[in-house]
């Protein structure tokens, strides 16, 4: 299909394309920057997305898409610079394997539900070439988002238990366990059993049909909302926090968790 270039869509994208361009030759900080400088500024940009996307901040969300589109089109003009790859080339290879992976729209494959889709899309990737199911997870992903990721991929292949009381049954199994690791006092097992106990909660989470990691975000911005109001109630009593005792400070964050409630 040929791209219409009166497109308004097609024409800020080449917009961006030549701004970039033009950044890349004139400005002195784009011209320095290479993939490794780039890195982490594309994680910090990932993760302000993500922040955006938690408080459902639409125009957030808008603005830090247009800053990781940015990112992306500056990898691909280095990619072009080294001779590795051009912009066109990153388009059609998404494109073609998006076409590859959705054999029931781009095919005569029958799939019945999201689910089929899912595992068809792992055996595609199987036969492209990678090893396991679980290629692909990033290692460098949070912790919580790369459990889910696993447990995830797994189930594609039928690792999966059948329903959340069986899950929830694995739950307290990983809480005696922990248990026993801290009656021995015995650091190395305590830390593997609390993981443990861990990935089965965000396993049973995935069961509940809950985002672990975005539930945890959730709990992290009311721990912060509450905290930082229960700083504001002892400065204005006269007494700050550090001057308080425990019960003194668990009477001010009842009383803010009932006002917010």
């Amino acid at each position: 299909m040929k791209s219409d270039m009166k497109d308004p869509v097609a024409e800020a994208f080449l917009r961006l394309v030549g701004i970039m361009d033009e950044l890349r030759e004139k400005c002195p900080w784009d011209s320095k920057q290479t993939i490794q400088t780039l890195r982490q500024l594309t994680i910090e940009e990932t993760f302000e997305l993500a922040d955006s996307i938690t408080d459902e901040n639409w125009n957030g969300i808008r603005e830090e898409l247009g800053d990781l589109m940015l990112h992306i089109i500056f990898y691909a003009r280095i990619g072009k610079e080294k001779s590795e790859f051009t912009l066109e080339q990153v388009l059609d290879g998404i494109s073609e394997k998006l076409i590859a992976r959705h054999p029931h729209i781009y095919g005569d494959v029958k799939v019945s539900d999201d689910e089929e889709v899912k595992r068809n899309w792992e055996k595609l990737k199987l036969k492209e070439g990678k090893t396991s199911v679980l290629s692909g997870v990033p290692k460098s992903l949070p912790a919580t988002v790369k459990a889910m990721r696993l447990q995830e991929k797994a189930k594609q292949v039928g690792f999966e238990w059948e329903n959340r009381d069986d899950v929830w049954l694995k739950v307290e199994e990983e809480m005696d366990e922990l248990k026993e690791a801290v009656a021995e006092n015995h650091p190395g097992k305590m830390e593997d059993e609390f993981g443990d106990l861990v990935f089965s909660l965000i396993n049973y989470a995935r069961f509940l049909q809950i985002d672990a990691e975005h539930a945890l975000e959730r709990t992290n911005k009311k721990f912060i909302s509450r905290f930082t109001s229960m700083e504001k109630l002892a400065a204005a009593s006269g007494k700050p926090l550090h001057d308080m005792s425990l019960t003194e400070m668990d009477a001010l964050w009842n009383s803010i968790k009932a006002q917010k409630e």
